[in-house]
């Protein structure tokens, strides 16, 4: 029992740590029904239940590495199409002329 219940609060830090970071001090709705999904675990479907939430803090961080990589080796993809333009030119060694802007006069 104790070492089910000391598997338990680890994989509940583990999945509070992969949920997104909030700033205030009381627990978001999330982190309450995580909370009480687990400790109110049955004794019977324990080991299954504790499996699977091991499975999901595995998949939460296959997830979070996969953004990271993603976002590292795709820098332009968080970017628009007309800096993207931009950059494209830039990397072959021409300069996009400047765009000439009307002013406007008193109509």
């Amino acid at each position: 029992m104790a070492s089910t219940a000391t598997r338990a609060r680890s994989i509940y830090r583990s999945i509070l740590r992969e949920l997104p970071q909030r700033s205030c001090t009381e627990p978001s709705p999330v982190q309450q029904r995580v909370r009480t999904a687990i400790a109110a675990h049955s004794h019977d479907h324990a080991e299954s239940q504790l499996a699977q939430a091991e499975q999901y803090v595995q998949y939460a961080k296959a997830q979070r590495t996969y953004t990271t990589l993603l976002e590292r080796y795709n820098p332009g993809m968080s970017i628009d199409e007309e800096d993207k333009v931009r950059l494209t030119a830039r990397r072959v060694g021409m300069d996009l002329p400047d765009e000439f802007e009307k002013e406007k006069g008193p109509s």
